[in-house]
């Protein structure tokens, strides 16, 4: 299986349970890898035959900039949902990265794969 990745999406957004949370914006940094069959965009050498992720991470800075999620989980879930459900991808792993959420912690979220390899 051929992967197209986004790594290092910062997104603004509403998420966190915490009363303090609700009232600021937050920024959450994804990476996604998707399953993608190349081989006709090699071939062509044309933007049509391949995943367009510039198409990609617009929607995703649309939908997680407009969202307002508790829980980290929700956002990736629901994230993984528009990718899969928007674009011809197979299989998406999408790592959701909270930084800051705990102060002794560098990196604080979650990695979920969907879809079929």
């Amino acid at each position: 299986m051929d992967i197209v990745f986004l790594h290092g999406l910062k997104i603004d957004t509403v998420i966190g349970i915490y009363d303090w949370e609700r009232k600021i914006r937050q920024s959450v940094i994804l990476d996604l890898d998707m399953g993608f069959d190349i081989a006709k965009a090699a071939k062509s050498d044309h933007i049509d035959d391949t995943l367009d992720y510039k198409a990609i991470s617009k929607r995703l800075i649309e939908f997680v900039g407009d969202s307002d999620f508790q829980l980290v989980e929700t956002l990736a879930e629901k994230s993984a949902e528009v990718v899969l459900n928007e674009f011809p991808v197979s299989w998406l792993k999408l790592k959701l990265n909270k930084k800051g959420a705990v102060s002794q912690a560098g990196d604080v979220g979650v990695i979920i794969e969907r879809g079929k390899k």
